[in-house]
């Protein structure tokens, strides 16, 4: 206690001597005592270290030797956790001002404590590590320092240091101080990169939650430098961190790997990486090289360095203005490449077995959703702003209904994604439904030009998941029905049956509905009319009085996807009834506005009452009215309808004013169900409404019985009437269309009723009779080509097809005989039959009631299918046609292009129903068993065979009769048939068999036929192996049949494919050279996978396996190609004639080259990155390509710049002429030779990494477009002499001959 306060009074006066001399007198237990045991009591601890250090002068070797000692004891002491915090700040700053004034060794000294003491974990808390960046600097500054046996520099030992610290094992505690220490420390390039990966290794070993604070050190660091590695270390630990969880929630039923797999609660995970992206995107914000830096990073591999925790890190960033239109474009452009790259994988098992599928970003995508839900409030926003950008980006096409192409489905796919995320954004995060909501009206008012079918859907997904947001937001929904006059009838439709089942709740919401309609009732555009039709008939719908029948039949088409909430409310049956009375009252004035307006109305009074059956009386009271406007009540007038008052004028335009066949369908409609003869098991009393029934059957009789006495004279039509586009044209062609419709309905109605009658029966072919025989004068005079929609039902014409073709009862045979007896009538019926499938595939519904059901549709479709099925198989084609003297279809291709179109809408299209479907037909051949519904591979390969049988007997007939139409829909049918099998199952395996068999077997000469075998048979093979050999005999082939372009090099014909002839050969090379292009792509697809793989992992790069062998990815890019050059090299060979034909072949050859430079640019990566032997194929496959196809690409110029030598004089001057054609319009011929000199060029670059000599393969080009040919000039030049000297004679002989005239006088 006396020393120190001598120490202390020392220090304070001016006798440094005496200071000195009391300090030197200490010894080092004594000085080491007073420093502990003043530092522990806090008192005067600042005090006596600093009188210490006054009285050690650093230019005395005793006094370095005592402030080194001090050094050492009060680093332990700071570290110890026993003092007070600023006890530890004093001395640490006495500490650091004296650091400058120590000698190199002294600094060396203490370098070395320190890293001694990291190395040993005994650094506690780290606060001491504030002296080790002044130190360094110190030291830095040293001129030399003994080092070993020798001297080093300053900085060079400093190096060393860091070296030597970076190499060892750090305690955990201390990383994130030692990080913050290496801000202040100077760190060349090198350096910082070795402390960045040693910080980065060390996050494994950290506890999860000081993850955070170090990201945020390192984010600091990053202003040094090492952007890219400090970003992509930070997302590659979180990554596997995800992995490890996805892991174990794969296998949490195992308990070992339970206990194996120890990792962090998934909730503190997701905090801690909701956290570390706070600190990035902060980062970000003040630091805009290091967001380049990340949008770089994440650009330059996107597959492969995208992941969860990278997509939300994007997502926090595109806050941020500058960054956020970039951000967005990269995860469309993500999402479009992994779309596109998953359908390249499963469109090829080449791909397949070199590079199987991983996590795709929209999976990933989808993941960053569900992670949000753990407090990302600053992700949540990106997420909403993703999923809008991808629906509006991707959303479905005005006119985009029909068969769905490759491309469509991707766009679909991508759609799809940002509903997903919208859904399931709004589902976790509540802040954000009412905005999402918002967006949503806006866009369905907004985007009235465009399809919002997709925003439909997000609305029905939002109002199932919380209805009661709606409901607070019943403001916006009302603001929204203000537009609805304005917005497409689907729209409207859509939005109104997401929002009814809430009317029922909310009258604020019905009474607003309800006065929009009113006043579009009355608007002036047809659209609003017809919107206001819409919105009550789907009122009348679901506002359902006492008593209504509860009918399945409610449910919407394939297209739809519609709302379907449990509002829990009091039913007012009373208040329904007012309410549904009241809506038919305005609907009755809408019966004297337009036709598209009243067909609306026919068409949904049927719907309206399966549902709400107890308004049966109000509507055919409408409908009995109505009708009786154009029925006449003379019984014995003919006709007994009164067309001309269904049509209107204006000047010159005639139009039509009553749709009379939509309103008679609708009214027997109607009337065929109060009179339950479509659905008995309703059984309730019907008295009020039976006069009208009655009364409406007795009119449909007469209509029946007057209809069949009455000729087309009757309706003022016959074979001589006008059907142009003339005012009497038009007048026309509307009355036959009324005509047919009614005739179309009263079939119907007489069918259904007719209980199997065989006078009934009778009755419906004599209406059937003048129904053809109208449709025949139509087919015509009419310049339409379509036919007009068919006004029979889908069970009408389900119901048909089975009692003509498969129903075998014997009571019903007499009367049905009556019906089979019609081959036209048989040929009507499954004409409907497949205009109704094909209405099916283009829209997903069809105009009859039952289209409108998705359940009952279904079925009609089986039904439907079935009966063709039999149809077909049970009478042979060739017997029909052989009956057959008119130029209509027969029956057999009738069904043949139903059952194509059935399949491919529910198999393509549907393909969750396929089992239901296949199970469904019910069609076998006699002796051969049907599958059981448990396998879509059996099931479709049973049907598959019976097919098969199909074809192989329509091959096996005269070639003269040979139908290539029905073969080519056979074919397509196996096509659709082949993608339910399994390509690993013998089923798979025994139909590439039978196509191989059948394309080598067949000899025909029918182009479309050939193409469509090869189509088939390339498809096959893309989905079971590699078509390269294949194509290469193709290629044979087709050099046999079209020869050689040197005419004295004879071909020897292969004919490996019977298909082939020389009628055939120009469109199978066109069909060839396209799957060349496609090969051409995978082998593209896979090399760029390749380098960003190998560039991600540059440990394992190396081009070859241990062991000498070749990576087998590699090994098989090289084999595709040499067979491919092989193929080509045939057809570059073949005389083709000047055309299309030539013109794709050398954009394939020029495709070629570019592929061939892209593996070269691959195996100079290779041989660059790490040293390594070139491999063998790849050198034979530069030497196959130098020897057999650039010779022949420059022989193929010239012959196709010279024409065939062998043709005769006009042949050769119009092949010249389309040659020249060619030539002129095109730049295929430059385009090729210079990607062949590019990839000369990048052999040449190869041949230097990889000391080989490729370039001995290659023959340098000669062909350009000013090619000097020298046969040619010599020619020239030989006339040119030959003309000079002729020219030279003629004019001595004219000189010569004038002089001697003059000499003459």
């Amino acid at each position: 206690m006396a020393d120190v306060e001598r120490l202390v009074s020392l220090c304070e006066g001016d006798d440094r001597v005496e200071l000195q001399k009391l300090v030197s007198a200490l010894t080092e237990d004594e000085l080491i005592a007073l420093i502990t045991h003043s530092a522990e009591r806090g008192k005067d601890a600042g005090a006596v270290i600093k009188a210490i250090l006054k009285g050690s002068p650093p230019s005395t070797p005793e006094g370095v030797a005592c402030r080194v000692l001090l050094y050492k004891r009060c680093i332990p002491l700071c570290e110890s956790g026993d003092l007070r915090l600023d006890v530890v700040s004093d001395i640490l700053g006495l500490l650091t001002r004296e650091i400058c004034t120590l000698p190199g060794p002294a600094l060396a000294q203490l370098a070395h404590f320190f890293v001694e003491a990291i190395k040993v974990g005994s650094m506690g808390h780290g606060k001491s590590l504030e002296l080790f960046p002044t130190i360094l600097t110190a030291l830095s500054a040293t001129e030399t320092l003994a080092y070993g046996k020798g001297e080093l520099r300053g900085d060079e030992y400093r190096k060393q240091l860091i070296n030597s610290l970076c190499s060892s094992r750090w305690d955990p505690h201390c990383v994130i101080q030692l990080t913050s220490m290496f801000r202040d420390v100077p760190l060349s390039k090198e350096e910082l990169q070795f402390v960045v990966e040693k910080v980065l290794r060390m996050c494994s070993e950290l506890d999860l939650q000081e993850i955070p604070p170090l990201a945020y050190q390192l984010l600091l660091l990053s202003a040094k430098g090492c952007k890219k590695i400090i970003l992509e270390g930070l997302v590659s630990f979180f990554n596997e961190l995800d992995q490890r969880q996805t892991d174990k929630e794969k296998h949490s039923d195992g308990a070992d790997v339970e206990v194996e797999m120890q990792s962090v609660p998934q909730d503190q995970l997701r905090h801690v990486e909701g956290t570390t992206i706070l600190h990035v995107a902060f980062a970000v914000q003040l630091d805009h090289e290091l967001g380049r830096e990340l949008l770089k990073s994440l650009k330059e591999c996107q597959e492969g360095g995208l992941c969860p925790f990278s997509i939300a890190l994007l997502l926090s960033v595109a806050r941020i203005q500058r960054y956020k239109e970039q951000a967005f474009e990269l995860l469309k452009t993500a999402v479009m490449r992994s779309l596109r790259d998953k359908q390249m994988r499963c469109g090829s098992m080449f791909v397949q077995g070199l590079l199987p599928q991983g996590r795709g970003v929209s999976h990933m995508i989808l993941d960053t959703v569900r992670n949000s839900a753990f407090g990302w409030d600053h992700v949540t926003q990106g997420l909403v702003q993703l999923g809008f950008i991808l629906m509006d980006s991707f959303g479905p096409k005005p006119g985009a209904s029909g068969k769905a192409s490759a491309a469509k489905s991707l766009v679909k796919q991508a759609c799809q994604l940002g509903r997903r995320v919208l859904r399931d954004s709004f589902k976790l995060h509540e802040p954000i439904r009412g905005e999402i909501l918002e967006q949503v009206l806006t866009r369905l008012v907004t985007k009235t030009s465009s399809q919002v079918s997709h925003f439909i859907e997000l609305f029905s997904d939002i109002a199932v998941l919380a209805p009661m947001i709606i409901l607070q937001s019943s403001s916006k929904v009302i603001e929204t029905f203000d537009h609805l006059p304005y917005l497409p009838i689907s729209t409207v439709q859509g939005l109104l049956q997401v929002i009814q089942p809430l009317m029922k709740v909310s009258v604020s919401l019905r009474d607003a509905l309800i006065l929009v309609l009113r006043k579009a009732l009355f608007f002036s555009q047809l659209n609003a009319r017809r919107v206001a039709v819409a919105g009550f008939l789907l009122l009348l719908k679901n506002f359902r009085v006492l008593g209504s029948i509860t009918c399945s039949q409610a449910s919407q088409g394939f297209s739809s996807s519609q709302l379907q909430v449990d509002v829990h409310a009091r039913y007012n049956s009373a208040a329904n009834e007012s309410f549904c009375l009241e809506i038919l009252g305005n609907l009755r004035r809408s019966l004297s506005q337009q036709a598209e307006v009243r067909h609306m109305l026919y068409e949904g009074f049927p719907y309206v009452l399966r549902r709400n059956s107890q308004l049966a009386s109000s509507i055919m009271q409408i409908l009995l009215t109505q009708l009786k406007r154009y029925y006449n009540m003379e019984q014995d007038l003919l006709p007994p309808v009164k067309l001309e008052q269904c049509i209107s004028a204006q000047g010159e335009t005639v139009f039509l004013q009553e749709p009379l066949a939509h309103l008679v369908s609708c009214a027997m409609s109607c009337l065929l169900w109060c009179k339950d003869l479509q659905r008995p098991e309703e059984d309730e009393e019907r008295e009020e409404e039976g006069g009208f029934e009655e009364e409406l059957q007795t009119i449909l009789e007469s209509v029946t019985r007057r209809m069949m006495k009455s000729n087309l004279e009757d309706f003022e039509l016959d074979k001589s009437s006008d059907f142009s586009s003339s005012s009497i044209g038009v007048k026309n062609s509307i009355y036959a269309e009324l005509v047919m419709g009614i005739y179309e309905v009263l079939i119907e109605y007489n069918y259904t009723t007719a209980n199997y009658s065989k006078s009934r029966f009778e009755d419906l072919l004599q209406l059937f009779g003048h129904l053809h025989k109208l449709s025949e004068i139509l087919r015509e005079k009419s310049k339409t080509s379509r036919p007009a929609r068919s006004m029979l039902s889908l069970g009408c014409v389900a119901a048909l097809l089975t009692a003509l073709f498969r129903d075998c009862t014997p009571s019903r045979e007499e009367s049905l005989s009556v019906l089979r007896s019609s081959l036209e009538f048989q040929r009507y019926a499954v004409g409907v039959a497949v205009q109704k499938v094909q209405q099916l595939e283009e829209t997903g519904q069809t105009d009859s009631l039952e289209g409108h059901n998705t359940e009952r549709t279904f079925r009609h479709l089986c039904d439907i299918t079935s009966a063709l099925m039999w149809r077909y198989t049970r009478i042979p084609s060739a017997v029909e046609e052989a009956g057959r003297h008119n130029r209509s279809k027969s029956v057999s291709l009738l069904c043949l292009e139903g059952l194509h179109c059935a399949f491919s809408l529910v198999l393509q299209r549907h393909p969750t129903r396929a089992k239901n479907f296949l199970s469904a037909i019910e069609v076998s051949e006699e002796g051969e068993r049907e599958p059981e519904a448990s396998n879509v591979t059996e099931s479709a390969a049973f049907y598959i065979r019976q097919f098969q049988r199909a074809l192989v007997s329509l091959l096996s007939g005269v070639e003269d009769n040979f139908n290539s139409r029905e073969a080519q829909l056979l074919l397509s049918i196996l096509g659709v048939l082949a993608g339910q099998l399994d390509p690993s199952s013998p089923q798979f395996v025994q139909m590439i068999t039978w196509t191989v068999k059948i394309t080598k077997e067949t000899a025909l000469k029918d182009m479309a036929f050939c193409k469509a075998l090869l189509s088939l048979l390339f498809e096959l093979h893309m989905l079971y192996k590699s078509p390269v050999t294949v194509l290469w005999e193709l290629c044979q082939d087709i050099h046999g049949e079209l020869g050689d372009i040197d005419q004295e090099v004879e071909v020897e014909k292969q004919s490996h494919f019977n298909i082939i002839n020389i009628k055939t050969a120009l469109p199978t090379a066109l069909l060839v050279l396209t799957q060349v292009g496609r090969i051409l792509d995978e082998v593209d697809w896979v090399i760029a996978k390749r380098r960003c793989q190998q560039s991600s992992k540059e440990a394992s790069s190396g081009t070859c396996c241990p062991g000498g062998q070749q990576d087998p990815v590699e090994k098989a890019m090289t084999l595709q190609m040499g067979t491919l050059l092989t193929a080509l090299n045939e057809l570059v060979q073949t005389a083709l004639p000047p055309g299309p034909c030539t013109d794709s072949l050398l954009r394939v050859l020029s495709r070629t080259y570019t592929v061939l430079t892209t593996l070269a640019k691959y195996y100079i990566q290779q041989c660059s990155s790490q040293p390594s032997t070139l491999p063998a194929r790849m050198e034979k496959l530069v030497k196959l390509s130098g020897s057999h196809l650039t010779p022949q690409c420059y022989s193929f110029i010239t012959y196709l710049q010279n024409g065939d030598p062998s043709a005769g004089a006009q042949k050769k001057e119009d092949m010249a002429a389309a040659s020249a054609r060619v030539l002129r319009e095109a730049k295929t011929i430059p385009t090729l030779i210079f990607n062949i000199e590019q990839y000369e060029r990048f052999l040449i670059l190869l041949s230097k990494k990889s000391k080989v000599n490729l370039m001995q393969y290659m023959k340098l080009s000669i062909s350009r477009d000013f090619r000097i040919n020298a046969a040619t000039v010599e020619a020239a030049l030989q006339e040119q002499q030959e003309s000079q000297q002729t020219a030279e004679s003629q004019e001595v002989n004219e000189t010569q001959a004038p002089q001697r005239k003059r000499r003459k006088p």
